[in-house]
């Protein structure tokens, strides 16, 4: 049988003509692409969240820990000022409600910041989607996550003496979701430009507390000096944890003038702040961090 042997030059000659044959087909970038991606990483984050069961149950022990032993310690402090029949557990349990989501929140956006020392953000980021679409499912991932646990916090509204009301429990729901959404996008922006884990949660310590203790959760802001006020109005939990305090005390029998005392109306200047207006501050800054988490974004390489 004769064998043919292939000839140097046509050996070059066939493996230029195949390799000129393979072509790499990369999808266009189109709003469908987008949307898909955005639920993606967004099942992606639920994922996360529930095969980490240790987190989730740690995230509702300091909440816990507040409502319970805070709660109860300083019952016998606050009672002079608490109206008959109402604990001061009940009065601090909006403020609960808002920490549980605000903990949980900023630290899903912690997730980006694992993700870039892995070198898996990095190949997120050149997928053929716009890099908005992922910040938007991560935002909207954390935000999902926070509001599950404000929801579980909220099935233990027995605790604090609050009741089971279809229209109250429906409207802290819309609010901690509102809260989520905005204080992800908060860490979303924040994780965009750091490069270590350690440096992003040492920030968020710094912030997120004092988040906490200026928006009223555990005081009302009425008689507060002048610089302590000014500050309580520019933290944005106090535009969610206002209107959760009025919807609890809205639905308990008491006198209206415990009420405006318990849970005064956010003021500008002696103007009383609308709940309506309360909650479009606090989308309005949710957007404009997402705006600002994805231009960063944009400008990760």
């Amino acid at each position: 049988m004769a064998t043919q042997t292939a000839q140097p030059g046509e050996a070059v000659t066939a493996d230029a003509a195949l390799a000129t044959q393979i072509r790499v087909a990369v999808p266009q970038r189109s709003l469908r692409s987008d949307l898909r991606a955005i639920s993606i990483v967004w099942r992606r984050e639920l994922i996360r969240f529930r095969r980490d069961r240790l987190r989730a149950v740690t995230s509702l022990i300091q909440p816990l820990l507040f409502l319970v032993v805070l709660g109860t310690g300083l019952s016998s402090l606050a009672g002079a000022s608490m109206p008959p029949g109402v604990d001061f557990k009940t009065f601090i349990f909006p403020g609960v409600l808002a920490m549980s989501v605000l903990f949980t929140a900023v630290f899903s956006a912690a997730s980006i910041v694992w993700d870039r020392e892995f070198g898996f953000l990095r190949e997120m980021l050149v997928a053929p989607v716009s890099r908005s679409s992922i910040v938007i499912g991560k935002t909207l991932g954390g935000a999902t996550i926070a509001t599950f646990q404000g929801v579980i916090m909220l099935a233990l509204a027995w605790i604090a003496h609050v009741p089971y009301n279809p229209v109250l429990i429906l409207t802290l729901i819309g609010e901690l979701l509102l809260l989520s959404f905005t204080i992800t996008a908060f860490g979303v922006m924040m994780a965009a430009r750091i490069t270590q884990f350690q440096a992003f949660m040492a920030l968020t310590q710094m912030l997120v507390f004092p988040l906490f203790f200026l928006s009223g959760a555990l005081y009302p802001l009425t008689g507060l000096p002048g610089w302590l006020s000014v500050l309580t109005r520019i933290d944005p939990l106090t535009y969610v944890v206002g209107p959760m305090r009025h919807a609890v005390f809205a639905h308990l029998d008491l006198n209206p003038l415990f009420v405006a005392h318990l849970s005064p109306s956010i003021t500008w200047l002696g103007w009383p702040v609308p709940i309506w207006l309360c909650l479009a501050i606090v989308a309005t800054m949710g957007l404009s961090l997402l705006g600002v988490a994805i231009a960063e974004f944009s400008r990760t390489e």
